[in-house]
């Protein structure tokens, strides 16, 4: 496997574009236009969240058929809780761009983010979709990563080559997200693109499966978003050998890059979270069950008291050991070890004898990696969070104003 630049645009038939509509009040890009040259294998994976955004509703409808053509996207302007009139506006915005690419509006799919309860100003969006049509280019993901963003201080973008059988493939993907990010399939948005020759159905159960171990597995601030969204786009210009069915080596080969992909795009999510300073990763081992682990991982990564601790550089392990008691995980709290990065902090449930300057230290390095050992089976699972900071209060107080 082989990290390479581009990102969704590395991969054969695949165009971009991000450009400025004026959507958001400073002159920064908010529509991206993600494009293949003929209608791509697709799969798609979305929130959870009841109260659920009408570009979301729209991409479910267009995805039946497994395939696609294009994503639209805006940021600054969220398309939820808006009634008739935001799906008719999700709706019109995939009826525009397909008339401006000449294709079924039934291959597009939608995407909004940004502010909830607000009608999108559809005359900036349908300017800005004839924008983005006019700039589509095979250098254009770098536009387009940031166009999607909202709080991020940063687009994320990666790509990578792999092997799947003797033939070469590459997928790329991009996000966006820094609050409201507690993915149970935040808010946040992921386009994932390949030239993988794949069949819908097996593209579906790569992506669940992948979603599981990643997205799913991130978390900034516990509140589940209206717009979360995950597409893979596979245009299927790889030389390998067709993946028919959710098994075998090629089938395996491609689920590792996607995973890479995915996981790399989650810790930069982390990393960005609202006023966070640093990467969490939260590592539980032997657990009884997945999910015994997800409750235990879930508890201390989403926990205020350890996620502010972190940020101070205090190694509070008791906060760590309260989290998982109320997790509802089983356990025998005599025999939770506990490592900060290599060194123990707690074994059998006490004081390992630690040394506070130097476990203060680990806790102000970047990423931050707590590994908690419940001796408890055989399960283990990794989730990523970031600290709270001054600065998370700040940003969200002020989102609006």
């Amino acid at each position: 496997m082989k990290q390479i630049d581009g990102g969704i645009t590395a991969v054969a038939g695949v165009r971009a574009a991000g450009v400025h509509a004026g959507i958001k009040a400073a002159d920064t890009k908010d529509v991206a236009l993600i494009v293949t040259d003929v209608p791509a294998t697709a799969a798609g994976v979305f929130t959870k969240n009841s109260v659920t955004a009408a570009p979301v509703l729209v991409c479910r409808e267009h995805l039946s058929g497994g395939h696609a053509q294009a994503v639209i996207v805006n940021s600054g302007n969220a398309n939820a809780c808006t009634g008739e009139i935001g799906m008719a506006n999700a709706q019109r915005m995939a009826a525009v761009t397909a008339e401006q690419l000449g294709i079924d509006p039934n291959l597009v799919l939608v995407s909004s983010t940004g502010v909830i309860g607000q009608q999108l100003p559809m005359d900036k969006i349908e300017s800005g979709i004839q924008a983005a049509v006019s700039a589509l280019s095979t250098d254009g993901g770098a536009d387009t990563a940031e166009a999607i963003m909202t709080t991020d201080t940063h687009p994320k973008s990666v790509a990578v080559e792999i092997e799947i059988g003797e033939a070469s493939v590459r997928i790329g993907g991009i996000a966006k997200g820094s609050g409201m990010i507690a993915p149970n399939m935040a808010t946040m948005l992921s386009y994932l693109t390949t030239d993988t020759k794949i069949n819908p159905e097996t593209l579906q159960t790569a992506l669940n499966s992948v979603v599981d171990d990643t997205y799913n597995l991130l978390t900034v601030d516990t509140d589940r978003s209206t717009n979360d969204t995950v597409l893979i786009l596979a245009t299927g210009h790889a030389d390998n050998t067709e993946i028919i069915a959710a098994d075998g080596e090629n089938y395996k080969a491609f689920c590792e890059g996607l995973l890479f992909v995915c996981t790399e795009l989650v810790k930069m999510l982390a990393r960005d979270g609202e006023g966070a300073t640093k990467l969490i990763e939260v590592v539980v081992k032997h657990a009884r069950n997945r999910d015994d682990a997800e409750k235990a991982a879930r508890a201390v990564a989403e926990s205020p008291l350890v996620k502010t601790a972190v940020f101070a550089n205090d190694a509070n392990w008791g906060r760590i050991m309260m989290a998982i008691g109320k997790s509802g995980a089983a356990f025998d709290p005599y025999q939770v070890d506990v490592w900060l990065a290599d060194y123990q902090l707690v074994k059998d449930g006490m004081d390992a004898g630690y040394d506070e300057d130097k476990a203060t230290a680990l806790f102000a390095q970047d990423p931050v990696r707590i590994t908690i050992d419940l001796r408890a089976g055989n399960t283990e699972i990794t989730m990523w969070t970031c600290d709270y900071s001054y600065d998370y209060i700040r940003i969200n107080a002020d989102y609006r104003t």
